[in-house]
């Protein structure tokens, strides 16, 4: 899946090894190109890593560790940019977007590209320094801490999202000015709350609000 992406990640290694076909440089090659799949922000972390073990004489030992992390870094990686930080990210430009601000697709690179970058370059680099010990620096993140924190933010911003829509344009008579329309917002700031407390998932959230606002207006 990743394996042939992984071995070119470490191709430099390969040829300070030596020439090309030397025995040296193809046995590390195909050391990795075995299966290898992770989240691609964590895997500068592994890759880190194994360059240190090569390096250091210790070939044998890259197997067992990439086998031993490429698992859970999927899966915190996944929560955290894919399941977090990326929708945060989006409904915050799609506020300020139904603002009619011009920047909202800027600021939706602000939000996003800045995190994950330095999760990778710093990834890189721990993992190059202290070899098979980086994982403690993807520990101290405490990234699905973050992704639940990020997920309460989203929901607010959900359903802020909801009122500047139902408020813009050929929405406006959805949640009319003044106590109703506050009252209104306040109704699915909590129901939003009530959900994922519940453990709705925040796309599920996302789609049921995009679907019962849809359903009013054609009511309408």
């Amino acid at each position: 899946m990743q394996g042939l992406g992984f071995a070119f990640a470490i191709a430099p290694l390969a040829s300070a090894e030596g020439e090309p076909g030397y025995p040296e440089a193809s046995a590390l090659l195909a050391r990795h190109l075995q299966r290898f799949n992770t989240h691609p922000y964590l895997a500068a972390s592994i890759i880190g890593s194994v360059g240190r073990l090569e390096t250091g004489g210790r070939q044998k030992e890259t197997p067992d560790l990439k086998n031993a992390l490429m698992g859970p870094y999927a899966a915190i990686g996944d929560s955290f940019f894919w399941g977090a930080l990326r929708p945060f990210a989006g409904i915050a430009a799609v506020c300020l977007a139904i603002m009619n601000m011009v920047l909202a697709p800027l600021i939706l690179l602000v939000l996003y590209n800045p995190v994950h970058l330095w999760v990778r370059i710093r990834g890189f680099i721990t993992g190059w320094r202290q070899g098979q010990n980086a994982f403690d620096f993807v520990r101290r993140l405490d990234l699905p801490e973050m992704s639940r924190r990020i997920r309460w933010c989203s929901t607010i911003l959900l359903a802020v999202a909801a009122y500047l829509a139902s408020t813009a344009g050929p929405f406006h008579d959805l949640l009319q000015p003044g106590l109703p329309g506050q009252v209104g917002g306040l109704l699915v700031v909590l129901a939003s709350f009530l959900a994922v407390r519940k453990g709705l998932p925040p796309l599920a959230i996302l789609y049921g609000s995009v679907t019962f606002f849809a359903v009013v207006m054609m009511m309408r």
